[in-house]
C-alpha cells in the first residue's frame, strides 16, 4: 500500500479526462445522427419474430472471447454501444457464472450434442478460474457428450482450459506455447533520484514489496523467496492439473530452455509437431480439417456451410433464467471484485460505502438467510476494507452466516475483509495474505530546487506547512510511521481475533508475505480448499437451510438505466462494423487510463494501504 502521490496522479487523471472528454465529444458529435438510426433499426428488428434457434444435434461453441471475471466492470452505455453490447469482444469480459452455467445447462440440453472449446481469443482472468470451468467440463462429460478443442495457437493459460477436453486439435501451423510463471517489475530509485524526487515510505513487514520499486533498483531478496515459493506452489497446480488432464507426468510439463529445444529439434523445429510428439495435443489439422470432422460428428448447418452449432453468447442469452418474482429463503452472494477504493464505486470495482452498503442490504433482507462474500482483490484503501469488514460483523451479528470464497486474488485489503467470516474457502492457486501495510508519500522540493524554484513562508507550527513541494518534518515522519505500526498491529490483531491464534502466530506468517491457498490452508489463514459451490454449501448449512435459493446481491438500476442498457446492447449489431472495432489509438488510450486508474486507486483519507502490489500471474 502506498500514500499516493498527489502531483503525477492529479496529472494523469487529468491529462486522461481532457483525452477521454475530447473522444467522446467527437463520438458523439459525429454519431449523434446514427444514434437514432440505429434506435429505429432496433425497433424494425425487434418487431419481427426472429429468435435464437438451437437445432438438434448442435454442438456448443464455447468461443470466449475476452477476460474471465468475477464481476463485469460497469461502462456507460454509449461505450457499451461501441464495444458491441454483450456480443464476442476480445477486449470485452466474460462472467465466469454464466460460463458455469451455461455449461450446465448445455450438460442437460437433449438439443446439444457436444462441446466446442474454441480459445483462441480468451484471456485467463486466473487460474482459479479457469480451473473452475474445468471441472464443470468434466461434469458436462458425465452426460456421455464428446469434448474437442480446436485452436491456431493455445498460450499457457488457453491450453490449461483445452487440456479437459477428449481431444484437442491444433492447426498444422500452430504451436502450443507453455513458459512457466515470472514476476517481474520496474524499479524506479535511480530515477527518482536522477530527477531528485523524494519517496518518503513508511511500511511494517519484511515481505511488503509494493513500495520497493520506489526506494530499490532491484527486487530484495526477501521478495525473492515469497514470490519464488507462491509461484512454485501455484505452477506445481497448473503442471498436476494439465498434467492429469491428458495422462501425463506433470515433468512433461516443466520444461526449461534446454528441455524446449530438444524437444523442438526431434520436431525438426516444427511446433505443432512438437506439441503432437510430446502428446500435448492429439491431431494436428487445417482449419478446413477441423470443420470436416465436425461435419461428420454434428452435420451441416441448415444454412452457411459451417456445422451445425450454437455459440457461447446465442446460447447464454437463450437459457438466461428469468428473475425471481417472489424470491425463497436462500444465500445471497456479493461479489468484491478489483480494487479496494473508498466512497461509491460502480461494479467491477470494490467501493468502501457501495460494497458496504450490499452487505447491508443482505441483512436487511428477510429472504437472505446466509451470505457468500466472494472476493478477488488485491486489496487497496485501509480505511474502505475497515468499513467492509465492519458490515460483515453486522451481518454475524444479527444471526446471518457469512462464508467469503476466494477466487485468484484475496491478499492484503483483500484479506482483511475476508478474515472476520464464519469460514473461508480458497482455491489452491489463490494468492492471499500479505497481511501488511503500508504508506507513502512523495515530496518534490529538490526537483523544484534544481529548476530554481523555491518554496518559503510561515506557519503557527511545523506541521501546518507540509507540502509535497516542502521537505517533510521529522516529527511529521515519526507520526505517519506510528500510524503504519498502529495499522500493522490492529491487522495482525485482528487476524488473531478472527483466527484463533496468537499475535506471535500471525506476526510469523504475516510481514507483509504473499502465501498460495494451499500454504494458506496449512497456515490456518483459511479453513478449506474448495470452489464457490462448496462455499454456497456451507453457507446454507450454516444457516440451516436444506431448500433455498442462491441470489447475487448487486447495485439496482433505474428501470432508465435498464432500458438504455438493452437497446444499446440490441442496437450494437446494426452499427457499422469498423466502429465497433477497437483501435489501436483507443488501446493506447486504454494503456493511459490504466496508469491514471492505478494512481486513481490510492485513495485513503489516512493515506495507508494494504495491497499487495506482487499479486499476478
Amino acid at each position: 500500500m502506498s500514500a499516493k502521490p498527489l502531483t503525477t496522479k492529479n496529472t494523469l487523471i487529468l491529462i486522461w479526462n481532457v483525452i477521454n472528454f475530447v473522444r467522446k465529444l467527437i463520438l458523439n458529435i459525429i454519431f449523434f445522427p446514427i444514434f437514432f438510426i440505429v434506435l429505429i433499426a432496433v425497433i424494425v428488428a425487434l418487431s419481427t419474430d426472429k429468435e435464437v434457434q438451437v437445432d438438434d444435434g448442435s454442438a456448443l461453441l464455447l468461443n470466449l472471447a475476452g477476460k474471465i471475471v468475477e464481476q463485469k466492470t460497469e461502462i456507460d452505455p454509449f461505450e457499451a454501444l461501441m464495444k458491441q453490447g454483450n456480443k464476442r469482444d476480445e477486449n470485452g469480459e466474460i462472467l465466469l457464472s454464466e460460463i458455469l452455467d451455461t455449461i450446465d445447462s448445455a450438460a442437460q440440453d437433449n438439443r446439444i450434442k457436444a462441446l466446442v472449446l474454441d480459445v483462441g481469443d480468451m484471456e485467463s482472468g486466473g487460474l482459479t478460474k479457469l480451473e473452475a470451468i474445468g471441472r464443470h467440463i468434466n461434469d458436462f462429460k458425465k452426460s456421455g457428450k464428446p469434448v474437442l478443442a480446436m485452436a491456431n495457437g493455445y498460450t499457457q493459460y488457453q491450453y490449461l482450459l483445452a487440456s479437459f477436453a477428449d481431444t484437442i486439435y491444433l492447426n498444422e501451423q500452430g504451436m502450443v506455447t507453455i513458459d512457466g510463471l515470472g514476476n517481474y517489475r520496474m524499479y524506479y530509485k535511480s530515477a527518482l533520484d536522477k530527477l531528485k524526487i523524494n519517496a518518503h515510505v513508511f511500511r511494517v513487514g519484511t515481505f511488503k514489496s509494493a513500495v520497493e520499486p520506489y526506494i530499490r533498483d532491484d527486487m530484495s531478496d526477501a521478495a525473492k523467496e515469497a514470490n519464488r515459493k507462491w509461484m512454485n506452489d501455484v505452477w506445481q497446480v497448473y503442471a498436476d492439473t494439465v498434467a492429469q488432464n491428458r495422462g501425463l507426468s506433470a515433468d512433461d510439463f516443466r520444461m526449461n530452455g534446454a528441455d524446449y529445444l530438444t524437444a523442438l529439434k526431434a520436431a525438426n523445429g516444427d511446433a505443432a509437431a512438437m506439441a503432437l510428439n510430446l502428446k500435448w495435443v492429439d491431431k494436428l489439422v487445417t482449419e478446413e480439417g477441423f470443420r470436416k470432422v465436425m461435419l461428420e460428428l454434428v452435420g451441416k448447418a441448415s444454412t452457411g456451410h459451417s456445422f451445425k452449432h450454437i455459440d457461447y453468447y446465442d446460447y447464454a442469452a437463450l437459457i438466461a433464467p428469468p428473475p425471481t418474482i417472489l424470491p425463497t429463503e436462500g444465500v445471497g452472494i456479493i461479489v468484491a471484485k478489483g480494487n479496494i477504493l473508498n466512497g461509491d464505486q460502480p461494479a467491477g470495482t470494490i467501493g468502501g460505502q457501495s460494497t458496504a452498503n450490499l452487505l447491508k442490504k443482505a441483512r436487511f433482507d428477510d429472504k437472505i438467510k446466509a451470505v457468500v462474500l466472494r472476493v478477488d482483490s488485491p486489496g487497496g484503501s485501509a480505511f474502505a476494507s475497515e468499513q467492509i469488514r465492519q458490515q460483515v460483523l453486522a451481518l454475524k451479528a444479527a444471526g446471518k452466516p457469512v462464508v467469503v470464497s476466494m477466487s485468484s486474488l484475496a491478499a492484503s485489503g483483500g484479506y482483511w475483509i475476508s478474515a472476520s467470516a464464519d469460514y473461508i474457502y480458497a482455491n489452491p492457486a489463490t494468492l492471499t495474505g500479505s497481511i501488511g501495510i503500508f504508506g507513502m508519500i512523495t515530496t518534490f522540493e529538490d526537483s523544484l530546487e534544481a529548476l530554481g524554484i523555491h518554496t518559503d513562508g510561515v506557519a503557527t507550527s511545523d506541521m501546518a506547512g507540509i507540502s509535497l513541494v516542502r521537505p517533510l518534518p521529522e516529527d511529521f515522519k515519526t507520526a505517519i510511521q506510528m500510524h503504519i505500526e498502529r495499522g500493522y498491529h490492529n491487522f495482525i490483531s485482528m487476524v488473531a481475533e478472527s483466527r484463533h491464534m496468537t499475535l506471535e502466530q500471525v506476526d510469523e506468517i504475516a510481514q507483509g508475505r504473499v502465501w498460495s491457498g494451499i500454504e494458506a490452508k496449512k497456515l490456518g489463514l483459511v479453513d478449506e480448499l474448495g470452489d464457490m459451490d462448496a462455499a454456497i454449501s456451507k453457507a446454507a448449512e450454516l444457516a440451516s437451510l436444506t431448500h433455498y435459493d442462491v441470489r447475487v446481491i448487486e447495485k439496482n438500476l433505474s428501470p432508465e438505466q435498464k432500458m438504455l442498457q438493452a437497446v444499446l446492447g440490441s442496437a450494437s449489431a446494426y452499427l457499422p462494423q469498423g466502429l465497433t472495432k477497437v483501435s489501436a489509438t483507443d488501446k493506447l488510450l486504454q494503456q493511459v487510463s490504466q496508469v491514471a486508474e492505478e494512481f486513481a486507486s490510492f485513495d485513503d483519507p489516512q493515506n495507508m494501504y494494504m495491497y499487495c502490489g506482487a499479486c499476478s500471474y
